[in-house]
């Protein structure tokens, strides 16, 4: 136990030293033409004691990345007023603005808090105001919540900015000592944290329903076992160690239960585990392979990836009855299903043109539509509010992660400053 725990620190001290590597960058490659312009003006202050980032322009990045909105570069701007009584509409209407959102920062003590204001230009109206306060350590994560209600607000669709990503990355070292890295980052790629680093293969991060737990696969044992980590200790607990494949670990939505992919029996089927009891419940028993569970929103049926039908397909095995039935059947290979929070939509990996994409099937018309047109694309991840989809892909021979819109409207690369990321997953709505 003391040796683990010196390695631990070790590794510990090393993932601080090596973090920055694990950083991820946003490049937009891609606007929805029909982006709502919106001008964030920058925000005024008041006081001293500030954070160093400049909060209206995390706001202003967050709704370009939504492909929704079309910020108006600060350069365009004819003024850049931080109260009501400033706001000349003129202004912004020669500058074809729609919207146009001011704030105010201000300290008292240890507390921080922004003011904000949004108007509508064609209406000259103030459309609504509200404020975000806590801790000065806070304020980059207040600037998402701003940039959510704004989002919400016009769109009516809650805005996913303040949630958090994992990814894995691997570090590319002399001498061939690569380490893998199980990283998470705000939903920009910011401040990114190393969770846990590591000589052995690291795989498929998920996220617990409350997001104050994560699970994945590692290879430390010498073989893939299951792991569930507490965030906010980083107490881990290893799940599984059985012989063979222990592999795609999926919380329920209530949290109480796991699905994963084992072969102890032999072939790799579907288990659920009660993480009070750690008592497994054998889901699949087919001598195909049966592997990636992913819960519906109900709690009462998984979706599951298998080639029993002689091709990768996804299927769905209802919990109450235990009756399986194929849910994709456009094209030879299908896989990887993750579902939208309202249970509607599911985005997979599918193969078209001998090329593996991201695309979206409606579970109620049964229509499956590409959103990407490149040649690698895997491991799906939505956010969630549905808006957008988190993937790993290839760019210049490295792999990187990408986004695009569900509509297809709007794209946009993550890449690490060094080495390669992959394997994302986009956290849950995270509660203050």
């Amino acid at each position: 136990m003391k040796k683990l725990l010196v390695v631990l620190t070790a590794i510990a001290l090393v993932a601080m030293a090596r973090g920055a590597l694990a950083q991820i960058t946003i490049e937009i490659t891609e606007s929805n033409r029909n982006a709502t312009p919106i001008a964030v003006a920058p925000f005024a202050r008041e006081g001293t004691g500030f954070p160093a980032e400049d909060l209206a322009d995390i706001v202003s990045n967050d709704l370009a990345r939504s492909g929704q909105f079309l910020p108006v570069p600060r350069t365009d701007m004819l003024s850049r007023p931080s109260k009501e009584s400033e706001v000349f509409y003129r202004d912004w209407r020669s500058i074809n603005t729609k919207y146009l959102l001011i704030g105010r920062e201000s300290m008292n003590g240890p507390q921080f808090r922004v003011d904000y204001e949004l108007f509508n230009v064609d209406t000259q109206k103030k459309v609504f105001s509200g404020y975000e306060a806590g801790p000065v350590s806070d304020a980059r994560m207040m600037a998402h919540r701003l940039a959510d209600e704004i989002y919400e607000h016009l769109t009516g669709v809650p805005g996913a900015f303040a949630t958090k990503l994992l990814y894995i990355s691997v570090a590319r070292v002399p001498g061939g000592n690569d380490y893998s890295r199980l990283t998470m980052s705000d939903s920009d790629g910011a401040r990114p944290v190393v969770v846990l680093e590591t000589k052995e293969p690291l795989l498929a991060p998920t996220w617990s329903p409350d997001a104050k737990h994560i699970a994945y696969v590692s290879f430390e044992t010498g073989r893939p076992a299951i792991y569930r980590q507490e965030l906010a200790t980083g107490r881990r607990e290893q799940l599984t160690n059985f012989k063979g494949l222990n592999g795609a670990p999926s919380w329920s939505p209530d949290g109480k239960s796991m699905a994963m992919t084992l072969s102890k029996d032999g072939n790799p089927d579907i288990y659920v585990m009660d993480l009070a009891t750690k008592q497994l419940t054998q889901i699949t028993r087919h001598y195909a392979i049966d592997t990636e569970p992913t819960w519906m929103p109900d709690g009462q049926s998984l979706l599951f990836t298998s080639d029993r039908g002689g091709k990768p397909q996804i299927y769905r095995y209802d919990m109450r009855t235990g009756k399986t039935d194929r849910v994709t059947h456009e094209g030879s290979y299908n896989a990887r299903a993750r579902v939208s929070q309202d249970g509607r939509s599911v985005v997979l990996v599918h193969q078209q043109d001998g090329r593996f994409q991201i695309a979206v099937l409606d579970l109620v018309t049964k229509r499956l539509i590409p959103l990407t047109s490149t040649q690698l694309d895997e491991s799906p991840s939505i956010a969630p509010n549905g808006s957008m989809v988190l993937y790993a892909t290839k760019d210049a021979g490295r792999g990187i992660l990408a986004a695009v819109a569900v509509d297809g409207d709007a794209k946009f690369k993550l890449p690490a400053r060094e080495g390669d990321v992959r394997e994302p997953a986009w956290s849950p709505y995270i509660s203050r």
